[in-house]
């Protein structure tokens, strides 16, 4: 959607929400909550093909994972927001090569994985069921594929992942809601009445879901990657990953933007694997 339309969908929520709050606060969540991207194209689904196709079930949702088996440690890939499996594509073809055990996942409403709805926190429950079948040595996460990912691991704790990659991962849930907030222009109104519906939704406010502050109860080594000119996650929320758990190591790169898609950035990876 472009901005204007944005803009002009926050102001049609804006003037419900003088007649009622909680009415414009559930069609903001709603239109925050469902991707206009992500599902698969023809050329993907080739790509895709070369893998053993696998669903799992998470409550009504049909988890679609791909799986090239290797004989090296087993390695599960989380993609982002409105993206899919397919986006691995270069770092799969990469980690096939050294022998590696792959898996990725489609998330939620995205791929070939059902549903219409989704959030970090549904997205970690789908990322628990497939780590806990596959045993989960490492697993790599972009953007919220990295946030759900560290809601996972601090809930459950699964003692076969050993290292965790971060790249551009969003470190709170405020800072997330707050950008959607700003981008729509939503008034007063309608962000106290959002927080309230997360609140009796999860039980929690936003500010609750902070992955970083998750990740300090996590042992898994963490690497963190991020982009100084991210323009989706601000720089300093890798900062606040860093400041947060003793066992990373943080990697600033230049001129690779949110998908970090780059040998460099694969390097990288590929060094932390080794050690």
């Amino acid at each position: 959607m472009n901005q204007n339309l944005l803009k002009s969908i926050g102001f049609s929520f804006n003037l419900v929400s003088f007649i009622s709050p909680k009415l414009a606060a559930k069609l903001a969540i709603l239109l925050f909550s469902k991707p206009q991207k992500g599902k698969l194209k023809g050329i993907d689904s080739d790509f895709l093909k070369s893998a053993n196709k696998e669903v799992v079930k998470y409550n009504d949702i049909a988890i679609m994972s791909y799986h090239w088996k290797g004989k090296k440690d087993t390695i599960l890939l989380a993609h982002g927001w409105e993206s899919n499996s397919y986006r691995w594509k270069a770092l799969i073809e990469i980690l096939i090569k050294l022998d590696y055990n792959i898996v990725t996942l489609d998330a939620p409403a995205h791929g070939n994985t059902t549903g219409k709805l989704f959030n970090a926190i549904l997205y970690s429950e789908c990322i628990s069921i497939v780590a806990k079948k596959i045993n989960a040595n490492i697993i790599i996460g972009h953007s919220v594929g990295g946030m759900a990912t560290v809601f996972f691991q601090h809930k459950y704790q699964l003692q076969s992942v050993k290292k965790i990659v971060l790249l551009g991962a969003p470190s709170n849930f405020t800072g997330v809601f707050n950008r959607y907030s700003k981008m729509m222009g939503y008034n007063k109104k309608i962000v106290t009445a959002m927080n309230q519906k997360v609140l009796k939704e999860f039980n929690h406010l936003p500010e609750y879901f902070s992955s970083a502050n998750f990740s300090k109860d996590i042992k898994a080594n963490v690497l963190i990657i991020h982009d100084k000119n991210d323009k989706i996650i601000p720089y300093n929320d890798a900062l606040d990953f860093e400041n947060h758990h003793t066992n990373s190591k943080l990697i600033t790169t230049k001129g690779y933007g949110h998908g970090l898609k780059s040998d460099v950035v694969y390097n990288h990876i590929l060094d932390f694997l080794k050690t």
